[in-house]
């Protein structure tokens, strides 16, 4: 039985979006079936210019500072701190108590995405992987928005979805630590964890409910990531 959640955040000059993105973490940890239990927010600020900082402490999450220049690097010292905390707040428990849900400063989390979570970790899965979509596709040519969302549905699974997004990702720390933890990568390292999840024969479970609602910028913060794919995109229908 999962006894501590955390959600780890990394956010790279994220001034501008951190508010709204810990205002909605704040909603999901807020829900009924989710309430009860301890939830700490830990924001990675890593290689930061900007006020990105001054808001993860205004809105009273843990924050640790990096300048390691990379989100892979960040997820990982954020997962670390997270299961510190945990661990030393509640004598007694085990990284199989202990969950991880990870999404990005850019992103907003549904009220119900935590609680889903917490339901699939009762069943018994290791991980859970997510979707995500876009709100607003203002900056973007006309044809973007409906290329993505051809391009995003052609490969189904018949369990699921073939999507990995660190935007909306969690795993339990036991399992985390099993796989080898993220890579230090500034792009894939949420690829790569899940990979190794699913090589392990950790249960990894893909569901398209509750999707994360993420930035359609066109300035990405890691080249050859989701953003990367969205200007990729704009070429095609611009």
């Amino acid at each position: 039985m999962i006894r501590s959640l955390a959600v780890v955040v990394p956010a790279r000059d994220e001034e501008e979006l951190l508010g709204d993105c810990l205002d909605a973490l704040r909603r999901a940890a807020a829900h009924p079936r989710v309430r009860a239990l301890p939830v700490r927010v830990v924001v990675v600020a890593d290689a930061c210019v900007d006020g990105t900082a001054a808001v993860a402490r205004r809105h009273g999450t843990d924050l640790l500072e990096l300048s390691a220049g990379s989100v892979g690097a960040a997820r990982a010292a954020g997962s670390r701190h997270a299961v510190r905390l945990a661990l030393a707040a509640r004598p007694g428990l085990t990284g199989r108590q202990v969950w991880l849900a990870h999404t990005d400063a850019d992103s907003l989390v549904p009220p119900g995405w935590l609680a889903q979570q917490l339901a699939h970790a009762a069943a018994g899965w290791h991980a859970v992987v997510g979707t995500v979509r876009v709100a607003d596709w203002s900056g973007h040519p006309d044809g973007t928005a409906d290329a993505f969302r051809r391009r995003y549905r052609r490969h189904g699974l018949p369990a699921g979805h073939p999507h990995v997004h660190g935007a909306n990702l969690a795993v339990r720390a036991d399992a985390y630590h099993a796989a080898g933890g993220f890579d230090p990568l500034t792009v894939g390292e949420d690829r790569n964890l899940v990979a190794a999840l699913e090589a392990a024969g950790h249960r990894v479970k893909r569901t398209t409910r509750n999707p994360v609602t993420t930035s359609a910028r066109r300035d990405p913060r890691a080249r050859g990531g989701f953003g990367d794919f969205l200007l990729g995109l704009d070429s095609l229908t611009g």
